[in-house]
């Protein structure tokens, strides 16, 4: 009886290395994939908590325009004279940088 308890006890070290690649690409997929995507999505959070009047937003539909009033879950984008649309918060992909196209 004894020797089938050993045999058992020996064993475990083997399972835990069998399952060791498993966890080393576990950790290689979160420190490569989802650590990064957080730290975008809590950055793009930031942007989207500070938006205010004037600035000049891409939405993702990939419309240029200006924000001309910030509402609790939606924003007022001004995107040409006399046109203005609401838009949900979540839809602006990014501020609109120097290098892009002026507003007209």
């Amino acid at each position: 009886m004894n020797q089938p308890t050993l045999i058992l006890q020996a064993a475990s070290p083997e399972v835990l290395m069998q399952f060791a690649p498993i966890v080393i690409i576990g950790v290689i997929f979160y420190l490569l994939i989802f650590m990064p995507m957080r730290k975008r999505q809590k950055k793009m959070e930031a942007m989207i908590s500070e938006l205010k009047n004037n600035d000049k937003v891409i939405l993702s539909s990939g419309i240029y325009g200006v924000v001309a009033g910030v509402k609790d879950k939606t924003l007022i984008i001004k995107i040409a004279d006399q046109v203005k649309i609401e838009v949900t918060k979540s839809s602006v992909a990014g501020l609109q940088g120097p290098d892009e196209p002026p507003q007209q």
